[in-house]
């Protein structure tokens, strides 16, 4: 059985101190095969919140992969944001929209971020046709049979949670990957677990949510996913700080 973690929205500069602790615990005596982080590592993308979050991610000391949040774009140094908004990252490049292959199972980048957007509130998700395209061509370089996990930071469409993600072309995208041959997206940014099912006329897939180990949490404590996989068969745990591991259903 392969188990990976699904963590997400740890907002340094807003972290829940405790949970952190906790889920590096949980690492260290469980050694997951990878760790999948849906972005927002930080709280406004300051310099101090990037090496705290390289330092924590490093002592993990398994393979990883980072999506880039909304809330890891600098919102009010507009130069920064437009010019060099993933300058502060450098320590973490490597982790950076990294693919993985383990045991039969890829995990596949979706950039869900946008340096500007044509309405008010940028914190929302966007997929550009660039970034549908790069992981489509991921996809098709997956060796045959294996389990195919889109990572990305937005949900590609809402799934009822108190917070939304109101990503633009994520059902676009959604459909694509589904007809690609994906066989979930695991996804953060509304800081609630969910794992649902969703059909499309090119096949069917699963839209699995992790929660938050920040102090910004909404309807569940902090929480992370564990995934453990069999085959092409997977179950969704959400691992719930000071409450009873759960199998997640949501809107189902």
């Amino acid at each position: 059985m392969i188990r990976l973690f699904h963590v997400s929205d740890v907002h340094f500069g807003a972290e829940d101190k405790a949970a952190i602790a906790w889920f590096g615990e949980a690492v260290r005596l469980e050694q997951p095969d990878a760790i999948i982080m849906t972005g927002d590592l930080t709280m406004r993308a300051r310099t101090a919140e990037f090496e705290a979050a390289a330092e924590w991610l490093e002592s993990l000391g398994r393979p990883v992969t980072v999506e880039v949040g909304n809330h890891d774009l600098p919102l009010y140094n507009l130069f920064a944001r437009f010019v060099r908004p993933y300058r502060r990252y450098k320590r973490l490049e490597r982790m950076i929209e990294r693919p993985l292959e383990i045991d039969g199972v890829a995990i596949v980048p979706l950039k869900t971020t946008a340096r500007f957007q044509f309405r008010w509130d940028w914190s929302k998700g966007y997929v550009s046709d660039g970034a549908l395209a790069r992981t489509l061509r991921l996809i098709r370089r997956v060796p045959k049979d294996d389990l195919i996990l889109i990572a990305a930071h937005h949900p590609l469409i809402d799934v009822g949670t108190k917070s939304s993600g109101e990503t633009r072309g994520g059902a676009a995208a959604l459909d694509a990957v589904v007809a690609a041959g994906a066989h979930a997206v695991l996804s953060g940014h509304v800081h609630d677990p969910f794992d649902i099912p969703y059909a499309a006329s090119g096949g069917e897939l699963r839209m699995v949510g992790a929660g938050t180990l920040s102090t910004r949490t909404r309807d569940d404590p902090p929480s992370f996913n564990e995934i453990r996989i069999e085959g092409k068969r997977f179950e969704t745990i959400a691992r719930k700080m000071g409450a009873e591991d759960t199998p997640v259903t949501v809107g189902v």
